[in-house]
């Protein structure tokens, strides 16, 4: 299926949809996702964002100036997952709760606009890693408009691209909390850490960033092509005093850099163990 082919099947389904909150988070997946729904059931369509300390707060008021230029009505929620339990204790399935709170909550806040369906932009790339998220959704009925049409992650962007879209090129998206090994507490103070870890790596100049939590230690990732930018000696000097600051003892570069999903690797090794 070529990429206008795809499209037209997305625009089919959605048109089914109607009226429809979509779940936004203001990455890539998701305004493709908004914007195509709006371009299609225009006011019949509303945008629901979390606010949460899980999310870092630029990638909410990019949300809030996407929804505004477009004229699309916007909700924000506020989320609470760190008095979930079962998502603090951080087990591999802490997803799960994460997910089944906030839909659950978006659930009922569409209902006061007497929307039933509820959209979110997975696509078929995300059957590929380990989300026990996926479970939550399926369970409350939250549909899943671009994994319906068959889309993977580089065709969403290359619509993106054709649509003029400034996301089209964003970089990946994950919660904070996807920065701590399994069976690390989370606490606010660690986020925060992280937040501002990242942050400081973004403002520096780097693309694509992740900063993995290992208690006194910081594990920085970057894109492949970026990671020849910490042999510079004075950057490095700079990089290891700031998190210093932050609260990190010590700050390491990961010789592999970024990819998605990395503290699933220890899940990922041991089924591959055991088949």
């Amino acid at each position: 299926m070529n990429l206008q082919d795809a499209l037209k099947k997305l625009r089919r389904h959605i048109k089914k949809l109607s009226p429809l909150a979509v779940a936004y988070s203001g990455g890539t997946d998701s305004t493709f996702l908004l914007k195509v729904a709006h371009d299609v059931l225009h006011d019949q369509v509303i945008a629901f964002t979390a606010q949460s300390l899980i999310h870092p707060q630029r990638e909410l008021k990019e949300a809030i100036k996407f929804t505004k230029i477009n004229r699309i009505k916007h909700i924000v929620i506020q989320s609470k997952e760190l008095e979930i339990k079962k998502f603090t204790d951080n087990h591999p399935d802490r997803c799960y709760f994460c997910k089944y709170a906030l839909f659950s909550q978006m659930k009922k806040a569409a209902g006061k606009y007497n929307i039933q369906n509820i959209a979110e932009g997975s696509n078929i790339d995300d059957l590929e890693d380990y989300r026990p998220g996926m479970k939550a959704l399926k369970e409350l009925g939250i549909i899943s408009p671009l994994k319906a049409a068959g889309l993977e992650k580089d065709s969403i962007r290359k619509l993106s691209k054709q649509m003029r879209l400034s996301t089209w090129n964003k970089p990946a998206l994950a919660c904070l909390v996807s920065r701590f090994p399994y069976g690390v507490k989370i606490t606010r103070e660690k986020i925060e850490m992280v937040d501002r870890a990242e942050q400081y790596l973004l403002d520096l100049g780097f693309k694509q960033v992740r900063v993995r939590h290992h208690g006194d230690t910081a594990r920085i990732e970057v894109a492949g092509n970026e990671r020849k930018k910490f042999f510079n000696p004075d950057l490095m000097d700079d990089v290891y005093k700031k998190f210093q600051e932050i609260g990190f003892t010590y700050a390491a570069s990961d010789l592999k850099g970024y990819r998605p999903g990395s503290m699933n690797e220890v899940i990922n090794t041991r089924q591959h163990r055991h088949k």
